[in-house]
């Protein structure tokens, strides 16, 4: 499997990704209202600014894209992998390209995790470093982890 920067036609195949994954793994850890935000969060307009600014990749097997990663800055933004693909080193191969490009510049990766994800980057190194809460109608609160790893040691 190969890492590459995304590319405008990529744009159906990335929501796609993003919302098979989003609709089969989210509903096992949150409350509907959740799911349908982060479905509208990852508009095909949210895609393509991602793929405008250089800093969405996709991670393809032949010649199907299977998973994506965004960052900004040194926040890892998102990092989404079809649900047949997960548990394979499919996450991990993403974080590995995103933590190098973040780590030309910046000595630490922020993240925000969704629940689903915690334990992936726990396995990676990542520490919790607070808990954040987004309030969405119905009163559903949408919870998740702020997680940090220091990409260099500092001499």
């Amino acid at each position: 499997m190969e890492y590459i920067t995304a590319a405008f036609n990529m744009v159906d195949a990335i929501y796609n990704v993003l919302h098979t994954t989003i609709k089969t793994i989210y509903p096992k850890y949150y409350p509907k209202e959740v799911t349908e935000f982060f479905c509208r969060h990852h508009s095909k307009e949210h895609v393509l600014d991602g793929i405008a600014s250089g800093a969405t990749g996709v991670l393809v097997d032949g010649n199907v894209i299977v998973g994506t990663g965004c960052y900004d800055k040194n926040h890892i933004t998102g990092v989404y992998v079809l649900p047949d693909y997960q548990k394979k080193g499919c996450g991990s191969q993403i974080l590995n390209e995103l933590e190098a490009t973040i780590a030309k510049k910046f000595d630490t990766a922020i993240l925000d995790a969704s629940l689903p994800a915690v334990c992936l980057y726990e396995h990676r190194g990542y520490q919790t470093v607070g808990h954040g809460s987004y309030e969405l109608e119905n009163g559903v609160k949408l919870v998740y982890e702020i997680m940090e790893k220091k990409l260099k040691i500092k001499e």
